[in-house]
C-alpha cells in the first residue's frame, strides 16, 4: 500500500508572510493526521523562509504517524535530525538560494559523503532516503551508499503527464524495477497531483510512499483540506 506523507512547506510560507502564527502549523499537522494522511513532511531550508528549525522540533511530539524530514545535510540540519530522530530523513541536494528542489542527488560522485551521513542516521535508528533523478546508474549508486530508499524526482513526469506524454512513466517503471531487484523502498515527490497521482500509483511496483505538498495545499484552498486529502488516499488504495 502507498502512503500519503502530507509536505506542509507552503502551511509555514503561509504563516511566515504575516509574522505571526495563522495559520498554526501544529494544528495544521494535527488536522491532516486527523483526516487520514499517514506522515507528515517537513523542509527546513537553511534560511528558514517556511519551515523553521524550531517547527521541526515543535512538530516532533505531535507527528503520531511517520516524520520525514527532508534537506541537504549541512550540519546544522543533521544535527537537528540526529536530536529529533524522525521516522526517516531524506536527503536532498538543494542549492542554498533553490526555490524548490530541482533535482537529484549524484550518488555516484558523492559516494563517499553521503555513505558517511546515511551511517550515522542509521546507526541512530532512522530510515534513509536520497532523492534522486530517474537514471538507473543513480539508482546504483543510492544502493551503495547504504540508504534504505530512495525517492524519485517526478517533476519530469508531472511536466509531460499534463503535456499528454504518458510514456514519460518509462524510466520511472524502469528505476523502480531495478530498486525493487536491489530490495530498496520506493518513495516519490515534486509536482504529483490528483490529476496523475494514480496513473502513477498504478505504473510503479513497490510504491511504498508519496510526499506531496504544493498542488494538494493549492488543491485543497477550492475542494477543502480533509476532502482533498481523501481523494489522495482514494486514488492511491484502489
Amino acid at each position: 500500500m502507498t502512503k500519503l506523507s502530507v509536505n506542509i512547506n507552503k502551511i509555514a510560507t503561509l504563516r511566515n508572510s504575516r509574522g505571526g502564527d495563522v495559520p498554526n502549523l501544529i494544528q495544521f499537522a494535527k488536522d491532516v493526521q486527523r483526516f487520514g494522511a499517514e506522515g507528515i513532511t517537513i523542509h527546513p531550508r537553511p534560511d528558514e523562509r517556511h519551515i523553521r528549525y524550531q517547527d521541526a522540533y515543535d512538530l516532533k511530539p505531535e507527528v503520531y504517524t511517520e516524520y520525514n524530514i527532508e534537506g541537504n545535510p549541512i550540519p546544522k540540519f543533521v544535527d537537528m535530525v540526529l536530536k529529533i530522530k524522525p521516522t526517516q530523513v531524506t536527503l536532498v541536494p538543494d542549492s542554498i538560494d533553490a526555490i524548490t528542489s530541482n533535482a537529484g542527488w549524484d550518488t555516484i560522485k558523492h559516494k563517499d559523503f553521503l555513505e558517511e551521513v546515511i551511517k550515522e542516521f542509521k546507526d541512530n535508528g532512522i530510515r534513509t532516503s536520497i532523492f534522486v533523478d530517474p537514471d538507473l546508474h543513480q539508482i546504483e549508486g543510492a544502493k551503495a551508499t547504504g540508504a534504505d530508499r530512495v525517492e524519485l524526482y517526478t517533476e519530469t513526469f508531472a511536466h509531460q503527464y499534463n503535456l499528454g506524454n504518458k510514456d514519460a512513466i518509462n524510466p520511472y517503471m524502469e528505476c523502480a524495477g531495478l530498486a525493487n531487484t536491489l530490495q530498496m523502498g520506493i518513495n516519490a515527490g515534486h509536482d504529483l497531483s490528483l490529476d496523475n497521482i494514480k496513473f502513477f500509483k498504478e505504473n510503479i511496483t513497490g510504491l511504498l510512499e508519496v510526499s506531496i505538498g504544493h498542488a494538494l495545499i493549492a488543491e485543497s484552498l477550492y475542494m477543502g483540506v480533509e476532502n482533498v486529502i481523501n481523494m489522495y488516499l482514494k486514488k492511491l488504495k484502489s
